[in-house]
């Protein structure tokens, strides 16, 4: 019998885009002995470096990261590939005697490494395609009156316009015969093995606006327009999952004209704060995050670290 992962202790350091994460989870790593693991979607992707706001070479020089640059920007990576990989990385720290620390702000990939995967089927191109179709020739509302039928629990969860979870529910349906809803309560997301603790960075709304603003500033300022040409320019298609992300949808954009330089800096800016919104709603659904405040309270958490690790 195939044996699960060994039961580790880790810590999570989560929260929305600029809040700090990364900085912090290199002053902890440092202080404890740890090593870290990255949990940020787009960092698993090579040369998409700027815009996915990589650690700096100071940073990858202090403590060893994982997780970082393991795909090409056209190759797919799902949360079961994160998993696989963090689970892998997490064993290979652990028996080095380092502690293992999980940073990022993808809430889906730390859901899945710290609670478990839902045992469903794989994608389907062909039937994602035809309702992607259906969708534009009929509305996305069409597709929700279709899973209402089906799956009345998981319509009434999912709003009418979310396109991509709505043609996951009927995906699902279609391919096993029952509702995803039946395979979530079956699952409960509670198959993860390691012991956590999550610390989520709270911080003042107004800051992290004003952290963003000036980030994507430095990331146009370090080159991120350079960055997006050279990928366009080696063949990546601005249609790629990764390429559609801000700031790198937005910079394809201004090179094919579709408006200028300041109004994709105006977009990224705008789209950034959207996404962190959508983060927190995220983040706020688990009862385990111990929120708090930063950067006011970093004697707290390092404590709370301390605490946890001995």
């Amino acid at each position: 019998m195939e044996k699960g992962p060994v039961a580790v202790k880790l810590l999570v350091i989560l929260g929305p885009t600029a809040s700090g994460k990364t900085s912090l989870a290199v002053r902890i790593a440092e202080e404890v002995g740890g090593e870290i693991i990255n949990a940020d979607s787009m960092q698993v992707y090579r040369r998409m470096d700027i815009g996915a706001a990589k650690p700096s070479p100071d940073q990858l020089r202090r403590v060893r990261h994982h997780l970082l640059d393991l795909v090409e920007p056209d190759h797919p990576f799902s949360v079961a590939d994160f998993r696989r990989e963090a689970e892998t990385a997490i064993a290979d720290i652990s028996t080095r005697g380092k502690r293992v620390i999980v940073c990022g702000g993808t809430g889906l990939y730390i859901k899945a490494l710290t609670r478990g995967l839902m045992d469903a089927p794989g994608g389907d191109e062909a039937l994602r395609s035809e309702l992607k179709g259906l969708a534009e020739r009929e509305g996305v509302g069409e597709l929700h009156r279709r899973l209402a039928l089906v799956d009345p629990v998981t319509a009434a969860r999912l709003h009418p316009n979310d396109r991509v979870r709505i043609v996951r529910a009927l995906e699902v349906h279609h391919l096993t015969g029952r509702p995803i809803s039946e395979h979530i309560g079956e699952h409960r997301f509670e198959g993860g093995s390691h012991g956590c603790l999550k610390i989520g960075l709270k911080v003042d709304r107004d800051a992290l606006y004003r952290t963003i603003d000036n980030r994507v500033e430095r990331m146009i300022g370090n080159g991120l327009v350079d960055e997006v040409r050279a990928l366009l320019a080696d063949g990546y298609s601005s249609g790629l999952k990764p390429m559609r992300s801000i700031g790198y949808r937005q910079v394809c954009g201004c090179l094919a004209g579709e408006y200028s330089l300041e109004e994709a800096v105006r977009l990224i800016k705008r789209d950034t704060r959207r996404y962190a919104k959508r983060q927190l709603t995220w983040f706020n659904r688990d009862p385990e995050i111990k929120w708090i405040e930063y950067p006011e309270n970093v004697a707290m958490i390092v404590q709370n670290v301390n605490d946890f690790f001995d």
